[in-house]
């Protein structure tokens, strides 16, 4: 039997190696412990924070010192400008000392949907000022691409509205996005439970991106592991591949020689 485990796997973004294809955010837990315990429990090693929770003044230091073995993505969440995500994530730079940036520009408050057009301003730009982007945007498989072309390191295409908990709405564009990236994609946004991660990963999915559905579970620690479980199980099953569907029944056992034949 072939010794097959994740870990001969690793997810590899702007020349980064990482062996959890699960990245968790730092808000909305009940407190520091949890936060803390829930990340162990989940396996991730990339976590993100959205940096107007690190003011000048120091507030929001304390989840940098907290999580300081794990790599941080911080985000510019908030932003609805080309020009305000640049200055955010120039303080990020300067803040948390990393070239790393998850990009947000939202369009409309409600919803919280991208503005494409500012987002890829900003990506451009902030790719000339040598950062590593990381765009949130829409399941769009041809904003994907552009981003792609214009050097993002990776797209994050969205599953359904932030913190919803729908799981993958469009299941047949990112699976279309997965095809075609010649990024990693990683599903950002919407997953409530593990079966929605198992599903983005079974699409094709580099990586998946949560933090509601953990920090906001009953169980915060114990939803952070079934997610762990389940980024596993859902790439170890795309590597695998699945079964084609039939509209008929197909007996796994054979025909021939039946008692009564």
């Amino acid at each position: 039997m072939t010794d097959t485990t994740i870990f001969d796997d690793p997810l590899v973004v702007a020349g980064e190696s990482f062996r959890s294809r699960l990245w968790i955010g730092t808000a909305g837990y009940p407190n520091q412990k949890v936060l803390l315990d829930s990340v162990k429990a989940s396996r991730a090693e990339m976590v993100t924070m959205s940096i107007r929770r690190v003011s000048l003044a120091g507030q929001g230091f304390d989840t940098v010192k907290l999580l300081k073995d794990y790599k941080f993505l911080p985000n510019t969440a908030g932003c609805e400008t080309a020009r305000d995500a640049i200055l955010t994530a120039e303080l990020a730079r300067e803040a948390l000392e990393t070239n790393w940036i998850k990009l947000e520009v939202i369009g409309d408050r409600e919803t919280l949907y991208p503005d494409v057009q500012e987002l890829l301003k900003a990506t451009e730009e902030l790719i000339s000022r040598g950062f590593t982007v990381l765009p949130y945007c829409n399941d769009d498989p041809v904003i994907c691409q552009r981003l792609a072309d214009l050097g993002a390191a990776a797209v994050m295409p969205m599953g359904s509205l932030i913190g919803s908990g729908m799981g993958v709405a469009n299941p047949a564009n990112i699976e279309l996005i997965c095809k075609r990236s010649p990024v990693p994609v990683v599903v950002d946004a919407g997953i409530g439970t593990a079966s929605d991660a198992v599903i983005a990963m079974e699409l094709g999915a580099s990586a998946v991106l949560l933090n509601t559905a953990v920090a906001k579970a009953a169980d915060p620690v114990r939803m952070a592991a079934a997610m762990g479980h389940a980024v596993d199980a859902g790439r170890l099953a795309y590597l695998a591949g699945r079964i084609p569907r039939r509209g008929r029944a197909e007996p796994s056992s054979p025909q021939l020689g039946l008692v009564g034949s």
